[in-house]
């Protein structure tokens, strides 16, 4: 999976996914369609904080 996330647990609607690099870090995900657009906003914040990319460069390794 790109950045090291790999599914560690999964509670009712909620994802849990967790990487090694850079240090442990975990982010959760609303299992629930469609995602409301602030949520995936602050999802794609956390995980760019983590790996070091701004959100442009997340949004585009993750999704071209």
């Amino acid at each position: 999976m790109k950045l090291g996330y790999e599914r560690t647990r999964q509670m009712g609607s909620r994802l849990r996914l967790t990487t090694e690099r850079n240090g442990e870090h975990h982010v959760t995900i609303p299992l629930h369609s469609p995602l409301r657009v602030g949520t995936l906003s602050g999802i794609l914040r956390d995980v760019g904080h983590h790996a070091g990319l701004s959100r442009d460069e997340l949004v585009k390794l993750l999704f071209s």
